[in-house]
């Protein structure tokens, strides 16, 4: 039995290098699943990503004969967006600031490993000189009282494609950064505010952002944001075992191009079936 087509769906790259064929793999599985898909811009990160690489990426989607509905939406241009969530949830008491460094937490007794990597021990939540620090200009970021705010939330799962409800505890990956001095805006609040705003109903994206999805939940559920339904795909991995990332000199679409690939070809390489 075939399962049915999701409404809409998006695909939403970095442009912080080329494409390559774990990519192909996500932009496919999401034009395959959803009657509408929807391109997103991911670069908020402005230390990373390149004017270069987003002109790229269009042309090597292009290339391999993938077209997405609807205006592309670049998230750089839509920080007053995510500010004004920022400020909503500061309102509400839900998000503190956060003073320490990488090397602080590293270091920290108490900190351990969740999900994500290090959990945030809490070191800056109700601190007494929070308040001086920050109209001293100290460099900061803005971390999610996930205690306070799962409070408010209530018990929360989502739906996976294929595998029906599932439970989800944000607790696991800590105090989250949602804001921080280079990147005024993080991740997981880009992603859940474009995700409601575009009327995305199914999230596609590979396994390895699954535990991302209890951060995000939250956040839906702080901001009375839709649930959209979630699918992630399984990772294509390299000869190592090791799934493909830029970091590893995994090869570029435009690589394979320039080597004589077909856009069929290499659209069968990277397939992943919905």
């Amino acid at each position: 039995m075939v399962a049915p087509m999701e409404d809409v769906t998006r695909f939403a790259p970095s442009p912080t290098g080329l494409l390559h064929l774990g990519h192909a793999r996500a932009a496919l599985f999401a034009r395959a699943l959803g009657r509408r898909c929807l391109l997103r811009i991911e670069d908020i990160d402005a230390a990373r990503c390149r004017p270069e690489c987003t002109a790229a990426l269009l042309e090597d989607l292009a290339w391999l004969g993938l077209a997405f509905d609807g205006a592309v939406r670049v998230q750089s241009r839509h920080f007053a967006d995510y500010a004004a969530v920022l400020d909503a949830l500061r309102g509400r008491g839900l998000l503190y600031p956060c003073f320490c460094t990488r090397a602080d937490i590293a270091a920290a007794a108490s900190a351990q490993h969740g999900p994500s990597g290090l959990v945030y021990p809490g070191t800056c939540r109700g601190r007494a000189d929070a308040a001086a620090l920050l109209a001293g200009g100290a460099p900061h970021a803005w971390r999610l009282d996930v205690a306070r705010a799962m409070a408010e939330a209530g018990p929360l799962s989502f739906h996976e494609r294929g595998e029906g409800r599932i439970p989800c505890d944000p607790a696991a990956h800590g105090d989250v950064v949602l804001a921080r001095k280079d990147v005024p805006a993080s991740y997981h609040l880009c992603v859940a505010h474009d995700d409601a705003l575009q009327g995305v109903t199914c999230v596609t994206r590979g396994a390895d952002l699954k535990e991302a999805t209890a951060i995000h939940r939250l956040l839906q559920a702080l901001m009375r944001w839709p649930e959209p339904r979630y699918a992630h795909h399984p990772l294509l991995l390299g000869a190592d075992g090791r799934r493909l990332a830029k970091r590893d000199g995994a090869p570029s679409l435009r690589a394979l191009r320039e080597a004589g690939h077909a856009p069929e070809a290499v659209r069968a390489m990277a397939g992943c079936g919905a």
